[in-house]
């Protein structure tokens, strides 16, 4: 085995690890002689009825199970998992009743709440009489247009404990951009916010809800939840009266949790692309809970009472996944605002590290991006935070640069976990994950996800062996329970038949463009549509970030193929550092650095200096949106961007025309 590794877990963290007494069940149950990880996701993919048995069984999933585990297991789409099954995804949330916390809420470094596991019961409870009171029931949609906040949690938990089907969206999202993405499952129910913190500012929203509420006729009621103000005042919204008079007729009873099928529809998740109006995406109850237990307590080790976080908004399938750790019997640690806050030392990206600290943080999660910049910072979080209860660190959102593994052991802390993760909202989980029994190795995320038949496909859809150094599609040959059951308004499935299955029948080609390593673990090139193709050599996007954005002049890149005399050439834009220019110099390191590292097929024709790199809501750059601004074309979907005014940086570059 390759001995770079990083990090190792000791003997006692692997006996301790979630994932052994599971195996060792496994072994007892099936008569199978697993030994270690590579063993157990063989036989979880070989036989995945047994395994996702084991998994409603061993992470004590409430409900009825039913005899049969799969039906037309042979079909992509088109199987169905535990088609006899009965359960709701809220009661698994909702197991815990007692005093110690379940929520606890910073919004910046303005407002601190916390709540226990049987008042979050209590309001959940008080929440879905309201809800029901106003005529929501199976099927119905409600919708949340909420900051990461304890009333999203509350009325996601209603929502779904009567089989009303959730979907929600950041507050930074405009307005066409709510209405692109609501507008089209028409909820009954609007929940919004009076006005939220973002980097010590106040955001007032009271407007935003006005406007949209006027333009969604389905709504009727709008709901509108105080976070700056008391008492916010709702007579120019249409429908509109506040969270606290919604509730307050209902006192706290035993919930009713409506016994749904597996397939029940539990969540409408939205494409973040910029190429059209968002995809609805719809999640069933029993695939997301099994999927987020199995990633939870198996590859992320989350026990009872650990005190997980992640930084994301409503607007992100990480907000999803972060609310199953409830049923983990998990604390969640809600954050809303900017991650680049100055915490107690006074330097700004430290309040995270306040909040692991003061709040006992077991599992911090973040994005690829908040790591490079804190690194770029110069932020050593190891000798200014104590960091004591941190076991994990989970990233995701883009590919985490070998740097950035080197970073946080260096700088953050030594012992840990540190778990690349990818998937998306596609699946609302992962493909690949962390492994609390595995090597932590540069750059590579450890493992394949246990009952996930993941494998790498060349452009003839013939396998290519791990550690051959074959880069290609990632691809998925089995049915798994996390996978849509549909797309909304899609009669007949052929959007969704052709958002994965067109390039290899009967087997989901996920889009990324990757690679299995020697180690069974995986690296992640880029997204197969921004790969680079001068000269015929497919390269990967992720390739070039990493050397560029070693350079301390780089804040950040993005590169893209442009098309040129019969063929692509490779154009990299840069942010720099404020106060600084591109001169020819500083362009003729940039192209050594990408020369010396990669291969000269990679080194860009031309090096263009930018103001400002554009990203989705979630933090994603947008390399398509930039390929057609730069070739002309129109970008649809516009509302996904944070900060859609930065694409006028690229448009209609002389530089560009020779």
């Amino acid at each position: 085995m390759n001995r770079d590794a990083l990090w190792r877990p000791s003997a006692e963290r692997i006996a301790a690890a979630r994932l052994g007494s599971f195996m060792a069940a496994v072994n007892s149950c099936w008569r199978v002689g697993c030994s270690d990880y590579a063993s157990l996701w063989r036989w979880s993919v070989a036989q995945p009825e047994a395994f996702w048995t084991s998994i409603w069984d061993e992470c004590q999933v409430i409900g009825e199970r039913g005899t049969t585990v799969l039906e037309n297991g042979d079909r992509m789409p088109g199987a169905r998992w535990f088609p006899e099954a009965s359960v709701n995804y809220a009661e698994n949330l909702l197991r815990r009743c007692d005093d110690s916390d379940a929520l606890v809420f910073w919004g910046e470094d303005k407002l601190r709440r916390r709540l226990s596991h049987g008042e979050l019961y209590a309001q959940v409870s008080r929440c879905a009489q309201a809800l029901k009171t106003a005529g929501v029931g199976q099927g119905d949609r409600v919708a949340a247009y909420l900051p990461n906040m304890p009333e999203a949690l509350i009325a996601m938990l209603a929502a779904t404990s009567l089989g009303a089907v959730w979907s929600s969206a950041s507050p930074d999202f405009g307005v066409q951009g709510v209405l692109d993405r609501f507008g089209q499952i028409e909820p009954r129910v609007l929940f919004c916010v009076d006005a939220y913190w973002y980097n010590g500012k106040p955001v007032d929203c009271m407007a935003r809800n006005a406007e949209i509420a006027a333009q969604m006729p389905s709504v009727t009621h709008t709901v509108v939840v105080s976070y700056l103000a008391e008492s916010p005042n709702v007579r120019g919204v249409r429908n509109g009266l506040r969270y606290a008079d919604f509730v307050a007729p209902f006192a706290a009873t035993q919930i009713d949790f409506a016994p749904l099928p597996f397939d029940y529809p539990l969540f409408i998740m939205f494409s973040s692309g910029t190429t059209g109006v968002p995809k609805c995406i719809v999640h069933c109850h029993g695939g997301a809970l099994l999927q987020h237990l199995k990633e939870h307590q198996l590859h992320g080790d989350v026990r009872a009472d650990d005190r997980i976080f992640y930084f994301t908004t409503c607007g992100w399938m990480m907000w999803n996944w972060l609310a199953s750790g409830l049923a983990s019997g998990a604390t969640l640690l809600l954050y809303d605002g900017s991650p680049f806050v100055a915490g107690a030392t006074g330097r700004p990206g430290t309040i995270l590290f306040d909040y692991a600290d003061v709040e006992g943080m077991t599992h911090f999660g973040t994005s690829a991006k908040f790591i490079d910049a804190i690194a770029k910072a110069g932020l050593k979080p190891r000798e200014t935070h104590r960091l004591e209860a941190l076991r994990a660190m989970f990233s995701t959102g883009s590919p985490l640069a070998p740097e950035s593994f080197d970073y946080v052991y260096r700088d953050i802390k030594p012992d840990l976990l540190l778990a690349s993760i990818s998937g998306g909202t596609d699946i609302l989980s992962c493909f690949a994950l962390g492994c609390p029994i595995l090597p932590v190795y540069r750059g590579e995320l450890q493992c394949r996800g246990l009952g996930m038949a993941v494998n790498v496909f060349d452009d003839d859809g013939q396998p290519i062996p791990a550690g051959q150094g074959g880069r290609g599609e990632l691809v998925c040959t089995a049915a798994f329970p996390a996978m849509p059951v549909r797309f909304w308004n899609d009669p007949g499935g052929a959007k969704y038949h052709a958002a994965y299955f067109d390039r290899f029948a009967n087997v989901w080609c996920h889009g990324d463009f990757v690679e299995l390593t020697a180690n069974e673990g995986m690296i992640i090139y880029g997204r197969s549509d921004a790969v680079l193709n001068p000269g015929g050599v497919r390269i990967g996007t992720a390739e070039i970030y990493r050397q560029v954005e070693q350079m301390p002049e780089v804040l950040e890149s993005l590169v893209i193929g442009q098309e040129w005399e019969h063929d692509v050439r490779v154009v990299l834009f840069v942010k720099l550092r404020e106060g600084m220019s591109l001169d020819e110099p500083l362009t003729g390191r940039i192209r050594q650095q990408i020369r010396e590292n990669t291969t000269p097929r990679h080194v860009p024709a031309k090096v263009l200096q930018v103001v400002d790199i554009p990203r989705t809501k979630s933090g994603k750059i947008v390399e398509l949106a930039v390929r057609n601004v730069v070739h002309g074309r129109p970008v649809k979907n516009l509302e996904a961007l944070a900060n859609p005014e930065a694409l006028e940086f690229f448009r209609a570059r002389v530089e560009l025309q020779d």
